[in-house]
């Protein structure tokens, strides 16, 4: 690659100006129409690239082809792929980003909110970062690394292919994709029209980390349906729902058992919105952990506890309601081991210590292994995800574009 020309920091800084958050609370797919701004602007810079083929389908998925050039018809098909949403954690409206040149290490204060101060103590991964080139956001809003840094890699990866063409690749498909952050992301992901035989997400933190072992998840809703009564005549009546809720929710243990207490491989379960009146009050929870068989332990522990409580008020009754959100990728992973170690062959040949590791998440790439197309996750420097403190390094982010250069050559060579 001694001759790439990096686009990756103008593409980056473009991308995280479209605001694409994730609306949890919608019922439309995409959840908001906006991340379909980001969709329409990707797709017209792929057909400005000569990918004749580039669309974007009606559920805010784009699709784009870039041709397998070997003369070997035998090859699979490889995908890369991001996430063009934003967490709704904290705001994706009118991001601007800063460019940090030469990080010298200090602290970093957020103009927009000078509250905002970014450092080494908070962050260790920077102590790895001095001498590079920061992208943060100003102090109001998230950044958007995750997932813009993979669609600007995964764009700048095709910028470079198609303008040298003499590099060997199979066919390369490009997939982005909505609603990563809300659980949804292949929800209606046609994987005919995808076409892909293994593939790769571009969702990864730390320069050189492969994720090929993800969180199993499921989601729960609990339902506590009180008993209404006027409340000035509601003596030996009434059984407000709300307080119900309240007295399953203090059983909760407060230091195991959640986010905020767990770490590695230990698994959690975590409420993530309340809401209620007099009669009926529901709670969500995400149920998480590597190992699949434990979550349907957590489930009953958790149906256990609210039944405790509901049992002391007769006429009281509650719903518990189980959904499946994704499954740990390395159990299709297993199988097919040469993907993940390829992608490995592919960080060193690019000058990357490779580090194999596990996500306490998931990714589109999780469902899509279970779809059909074994997917692990790929680094692209996206740090300090979901908050005001976010940041990706332009140099991570061009290590990780010519790891998929390599990659791409690499599978050139396997049918």
């Amino acid at each position: 690659m001694n001759n790439y020309i990096s686009t990756v920091e103008n593409r980056f800084v473009k991308y995280a100006k479209i605001d694409t958050s994730a609306d949890p609370t919608s019922t439309s797919f995409p959840s908001s129409e906006i991340q379909k701004d980001l969709g329409r602007a990707l797709v017209s810079e792929l057909l400005d690239l000569g990918i004749s083929d580039a669309e974007m389908d009606e559920w805010g998925y784009v699709f784009a082809t870039i041709p397998n050039n070997t003369g070997n018809d035998t090859l699979p098909s490889i995908c890369f792929c991001a996430h063009m949403d934003t967490a709704p954690d904290c705001s994706g409206t009118n991001v601007k980003p800063i460019v940090h040149r030469n990080y010298n290490g200090n602290p970093i204060t957020l103009p927009d909110d000078p509250t905002q101060i970014i450092t080494v103590e908070q962050h260790s991964y920077l102590k790895q970062k001095i001498g590079d080139d920061l992208i943060t956001a100003s102090g109001h809003t998230l950044l958007g690394a995750d997932d813009k840094a993979g669609i600007a890699i995964i764009m700048d990866y095709a910028h470079h292919i198609i303008n040298n063409p003499d590099i060997p690749h199979p066919t390369i498909r490009i997939l982005f994709t909505p609603d990563e952050e809300i659980g949804r992301g292949v929800d209606h992901l046609d994987m005919e029209r995808l076409n892909a035989d293994y593939g790769y997400t571009l969702d990864g933190g730390v320069l050189g980390s492969l994720e090929d072992e993800s969180f199993s998840a499921d989601g729960v809703k609990i339902t506590i349906n009180g008993i209404s009564a006027h409340p000035g005549y509601a003596k030996g009546k009434m059984v407000n729902s709300m307080k119900v809720m309240a007295e399953f929710v203090e059983l909760l243990p407060k230091d195991s058992w959640s986010p905020e207490t767990t770490e590695h491989r230990e698994g959690f379960v975590h409420p993530t919105n309340i809401g209620g009146t007099l009669e009926q009050s529901t709670i969500g929870f995400i149920i998480r952990d590597h190992e699949t068989s434990k979550l349907s332990e957590y489930e009953n522990r958790l149906e256990g506890l609210v039944k405790s409580v509901v049992d002391n008020y007769p006429g009281v009754t509650y719903e518990f309601e189980v959904t499946e959100q994704y499954r740990n990728m390395k159990e299709v992973l297993k199988t097919v081991p040469f993907v993940g170690e390829y992608a490995i062959s592919a960080m060193e040949k690019a000058g990357v210590t490779a580090l194999p590791t596990i996500i306490r998440g998931g990714t589109d790439g999780s469902r899509l292994s279970f779809m059909g197309m074994p997917c692990p996750n790929i680094f692209t420097g996206e740090m300090a995800i979901h908050s005001r403190h976010e940041y990706v390094s332009i140099q991570d982010m061009e290590k990780a574009v010519k790891t998929l250069v390599e990659l791409s050559q690499i599978w050139a060579k396997h049918s």
